[in-house]
């Protein structure tokens, strides 16, 4: 008996890790501190708590509503709001216990403000000092501790969930020239220079090119998401482009954008059909978002992208770099049918002549439809189906138990 029931547990143990996830929601964990609420508003509103519940590790460093008001009375813009907020989160975990155990005394760890890459240089990190009395003091790896102000210190632990989230309170703002620069709205940012330098320049000379530079920008203001090849991406495409119309190429181009402003954390809750700047009457030109594991997935029913980074995100903008050119359908559609349908000997020739000048799909792994693309072939086996074999394999074993 003792046996069956000790089979019993671990395989209870089994599917609930089969069923659990590192998700952590900061919104619903400040929300039982009403003194930290400002803090918490501002992390929705800048759409940092999207960003801190996907990752998982993260130390949150909290300040109470006091603070919180001397910060908003300087009257920054929200977007540097976000750079000072984003300071007081790191991509490791700093529970109580390790804030006083420091090795040497200090430490430097990064903050989110330096793992977006809006920092410049250094200015990103933040040093951690276990000082004597038992205090931990944080200060910016720039920060000017003659003028800023008294050195933000550790007040309590929040919430701890080793080793994904360790939610502090520290006593005042962290406080860094860089982070407190002024910065650009996205709706005065120019959206093919930002692309530009970010490693997308050819999509925005071709965006510059055909002339569909002013769609994109008026577009911002209501909001927009735009998903950019890679520059490596588009170079192997190019010959295949220059084979489209001029209404082709433009529809091509308008079809990397969305009108409506996602984060990656949106993209990651919401997935489905996306309409975009091309889509127009009968027209779809939509394709779906879908989520694979941690990464986000573009399909487009004859190429699927993978997002592989971030330029900018910034309500009412978000650019994120993808690793193909989006293939919509409406444009290579009869390319893929003509690559699938037998041909007669009368129309194999004729056809084959019509392919050689098609702008449609090659016969390359990278562009087959999404439809054929989406199988689990090769004997992967998703989350669902893990929980059911494991669920089939608890029944088994009790079975064979109480036989």
């Amino acid at each position: 008996m003792q046996l069956r029931i000790s089979i019993f547990c671990l395989l209870h143990l089994l599917l609930l890790s089969a069923t659990t996830t590192h998700a952590h929601n900061i919104t619903r964990i400040l929300a039982k501190h009403p003194d930290l609420s400002t803090f918490n508003h501002y992390l929705t509103t800048t759409h940092l708590a999207a960003e801190i519940n996907r990752r998982r590790t993260i130390t949150v460093c909290a300040v109470d509503n006091a603070a919180m008001n001397d910060l908003l009375a300087k009257h920054y813009s929200l977007y540097t709001i976000k750079n000072i907020l984003s300071l007081h989160i790191f991509a490791d975990y700093f529970g109580s216990k390790k804030l006083h155990q420091i090795t040497k005394g200090s430490t430097t760890t990064s903050s989110l403000f330096q793992a977006t890459g809006e920092a410049a240089g250094t200015s990103g990190y933040v040093n951690i000092t276990d000082m004597k009395g038992g205090k931990v003091g944080f200060s910016p790896v720039d920060s000017d501790s003659d003028s800023d102000g008294p050195m933000a210190t550790y007040v309590k632990s929040v919430e701890e969930l080793p080793y994904n989230i360790s939610v502090i309170q520290i006593s005042h703002v962290l406080t860094s020239p860089e982070a407190e620069a002024p910065t650009a709205s996205p709706t005065d940012l120019n959206i093919t220079s930002l692309m530009a330098k970010q490693g997308c320049k050819a999509f925005s000379d071709l965006i510059t090119a055909q002339g569909a530079e002013d769609t994109f920008a008026q577009s911002v203001e209501g909001g927009l998401t735009i998903f950019c090849p890679s520059d490596d991406s588009l170079k192997s495409f190019m010959p295949r482009y220059k084979n489209l119309t001029a209404d082709g190429k433009t529809s091509l181009l308008l079809y990397h954008g969305v009108p409506v402003y996602n984060s990656l954390g949106m993209l990651r809750s919401s997935n489905g059909l996306m309409n975009t700047l091309a889509t127009e009457g009968a027209n779809k030109y939509d394709f779906t978002v879908q989520n694979d594991g941690e990464d986000v997935k573009l399909e487009t029913k004859v190429v699927t992208a993978t997002i592989k980074g971030t330029l900018i995100d910034e309500d009412p903008l978000a650019v994120y770099k993808i690793d193909k050119v989006l293939l919509p359908r409406e444009l290579f559609k009869a390319a893929v049918a003509a690559a699938h349908a037998p041909k007669s000997a009368k129309s194999r020739s004729a056809a084959d002549e019509d392919e050689a000048d098609s702008p449609g799909p090659a016969a390359e792994d990278d562009e087959a439809a999404a439809d054929e693309d989406s199988s689990d072939g090769g004997g992967r086996v998703s989350g669902g189906g893990f929980v059911t074999v494991c669920f089939s394999l608890v029944l088994g074993i009790l079975a064979y138990c109480i036989s």
